[in-house]
C-alpha cells in the first residue's frame, strides 16, 4: 500500500476528492492511502476536511517548511511514499525533492508551459489566460523538482475559453477538470512506482 501525503494551504477541494478516491472505503484494490494532510497555513480549510476523513494533519511554519526539516521528519515519520501538491504554493526544499525523487507531484490550473512559475497560481493564471484571449486552458499535471513549475508533465487536460469568459467562469471549468481527472492521474502513476 502507497502512502500518501498531501501538501496543500487553501480550502482543499482538491484534496478532499483525493481522500475521498484513495479512502479506506474505496472500491479493493486501491493502491494507496492518504496518511497525513500538511499545510502552512492553520485555518486552512483542508485541515478540517482531513479531520472528517481520519487523516492526521501537521502544520507548520513557512520558516520550518522552507528549511525542510520538519516536514521531512514528518513525512518519514508517516513512512510517506508519495506526495502530493494541491494548491500548495510554497517551492519545495530541495532536500524534500531529493528524499521523493518522481514522487512528488502538483497540480496546475493552465497548460504548462504557459502560465507558470512563481506567483501565478488560482485567479492569476485564470485572469492571465482570458487577458491573453487565448481559446483554450486546462490543467497539467507534473512532476515536482527544485523549480515552480518546471518538472517533468505526467498529463493535460484541457477545456475552451468561452467568448465573455471571466475569471471566475473559467475556474469553474478548471476545477472540474481537476476533480475528475486528479486522483484518477496520481493512481495511475502511482501503478507505475
Amino acid at each position: 500500500m502507497i502512502k500518501i501525503a498531501i501538501l496543500a494551504s487553501g480550502s482543499g477541494t482538491n484534496a478532499d476528492k483525493i481522500m475521498e478516491h484513495f479512502s479506506p472505503h474505496a472500491p479493493a484494490g486501491s493502491p494507496a492511502r492518504v496518511v497525513l494532510v500538511a499545510s502552512d497555513n492553520p485555518s486552512a480549510g483542508v485541515l478540517e476536511r482531513a479531520r472528517k476523513h481520519g487523516v492526521p494533519t501537521m502544520v507548520f511554519t513557512r520558516a520550518e517548511f522552507a528549511d525542510g526539516t520538519a516536514p521531512l521528519e514528518a513525512f518519514r515519520a508517516a513512512r510517506v511514499d508519495y506526495i502530493v501538491l494541491a494548491g500548495f504554493l510554497r517551492l519545495i526544499p530541495a532536500s524534500i525533492v531529493a528524499a521523493w525523487p518522481g514522487r512528488i507531484v502538483n497540480i496546475h490550473p493552465a497548460l504548462l508551459p504557459a502560465y507558470g512559475g512563481k506567483g501565478m497560481y488560482g485567479d492569476r493564471v485564470h485572469a492571465a489566460v482570458v487577458a491573453a484571449g487565448e481559446s483554450e486552458s486546462g490543467i497539467t499535471i507534473h512532476r515536482v523538482d527544485e523549480h515552480y513549475d518546471r518538472g517533468s508533465i505526467i498529463a493535460q487536460f484541457r477545456c475552451p475559453v468561452l467568448p465573455g469568459d471571466t475569471p471566475e467562469s473559467l475556474a469553474q471549468r478548471i476545477h472540474a477538470l481537476e476533480h475528475r481527472h486528479f486522483p484518477e492521474t496520481i493512481e495511475k502513476d502511482i501503478l507505475t512506482l
